[in-house]
């Protein structure tokens, strides 16, 4: 008798993962080159610290305004080509904020580079589409492995470039860099067809709609609103910390620090993998609780250097654990409207995200590095009181479950 034996499963190519990983790196990270940098644009345009702060607020509107009128779009046009247009888009601001002649100037040409540069969350969504199923939350880890390098190495590099070449010099090294990805993506990505014909007006509405009628994420949306109000918060005033006493680095030194948060891509991975498992709810509450801790490190980092690094690793490892973790559950809501899901979550994460940098600039100069401090684990512990609603409604659901009989 023949045993017929199942194919195993296809996966998506190794290679087309890697780029996707690349690309959204390379995107996201125009809204952090600026942060390392923002001390020294303050002095270049005569502007105070908490001014100069405002800069990561733009950028990030900027973000938010794309996340709301473009992503949506995935899920009407193919996104090949809305992905190079996009990215030819965000050269242009690139190329504006490295001849930017006044403050105002800048501060516009980083809010169209917000704008375009929600690519990233573009190709993460259709990382998930591609993906198939038994290995889409590893898929989705890994892509997101490479958006989180890219935000970390992004103040490194931008750091280390501004030194040797002066703070203009990292846009026009962006700016080229655009260009090449438009090209390269034009010919890698496959066709993607619309997955909806819902007039334009009509898809933007259904975000709310999908918003209204997802409970599940609802709630994920104030995790991920959560964790970018803190990580907001720490890169958008650590340069103010790092410039000043205690300990007086220059803005590459500045940028090293962005290392210190590389585990957090690792964390993606172990978090997509624990999605994959069913065990994303008890990984969530890990994540957020090693948020609120770091706060506390954070705070002994005004005046010492162990706590400080030791406090950014672990709030990346938190941070970074959580996204991931949202983003592989509300993946598995909608098959039919993940660029719209992407909208809503992201959207939210962003604008919370812009007013962690403007309440952080505000802080910074109320209080200095402790009222930073409080501010940051104000945000994680509304994390974490919402993560224990959740678990206690688990609790009683699984009480009232019906049980099995038993058979004497």
């Amino acid at each position: 008798m023949d045993i017929l034996v199942s194919p195993a499963p296809a996966s998506l190519d190794r290679r087309l993962v890697l780029l996707l990983a690349a690309a959204c790196g390379a995107t996201v990270a125009n809204l952090y080159y600026a942060q390392p940098l923002l001390h020294v644009i303050a002095q270049d345009f005569g502007v105070s610290s908490g001014t100069a702060g405002l800069l990561v607020t733009c950028s990030q509107v900027g973000y938010v305004v794309g996340l709301v009128l473009l992503v949506p779009l995935g899920d009407l046009l193919d996104r090949r080509r809305m992905v190079s247009r996009m990215l030819l888009l965000a050269a242009v601001g690139l190329a504006v904020a490295a001849v930017a002649p006044s403050f105002a100037v800048l501060a516009a040409a980083l809010g169209v580079i917000g704008v375009t540069s929600v690519v990233a969350q573009v190709l993460v969504p259709l990382a998930g589409t591609l993906a198939p199923e038994h290995e889409r939350g590893k898929v989705v880890g890994d892509v997101m492995s490479g958006l989180l390098i890219g935000v970390l190495l992004a103040r490194t590099v931008s750091g280390l470039i501004a030194e040797l070449g002066g703070w203009r010099s990292v846009y026009v090294i962006g700016a080229a860099l655009m260009v090449l990805l438009a090209g390269v993506l034009a010919r890698a990505l496959p066709p993607t067809p619309p997955v909806t014909d819902l007039p334009y007006r009509e898809l933007l509405r259904s975000v709310g709609t999908l918003v209204r009628g997802e409970p599940i994420l609802r709630r994920r949306m104030v995790y991920g609103a959560a964790g970018m109000a803190s990580f907001s918060i720490l890169w958008t005033s650590i340069a103010f910390l790092l410039s000043g006493d205690p300990y007086n680095y220059g803005e590459g030194t500045i940028g090293l620090f962005g290392l210190a948060g590389l585990m957090g891509a690792g964390a993606a991975q172990g978090a997509g993998r624990l999605a994959d498992r069913g065990h994303g709810h008890a990984a969530t509450g890990l994540s957020l609780l090693a948020v609120a801790v770091a706060w506390g490190l954070l705070a002994l980092g005004a005046s010492s250097l162990a706590a400080l690094i030791a406090g950014i690793v672990l709030l990346d490892l938190g941070i970074q654990g959580q996204h991931i973790l949202n983003q592989s559950t509300i993946y598995t809501l909608r098959g039919d409207a993940r660029s719209r899901v992407t909208t809503a979550y992201m959207a939210n994460n962003f604008a919370w995200g812009a007013l962690g940098s403007a309440a952080a600039a505000w802080a910074w100069t109320a209080g200095g590095w402790g009222a930073v401090s409080a501010l940051g684990a104000a945000a994680a512990v509304v994390a974490l009181i919402a993560w224990g609603a959740e678990h206690v409604g688990r609790v009683r659901a699984a009480r009232l479950r019906p049980q099995p009989e038993t058979i004497a």
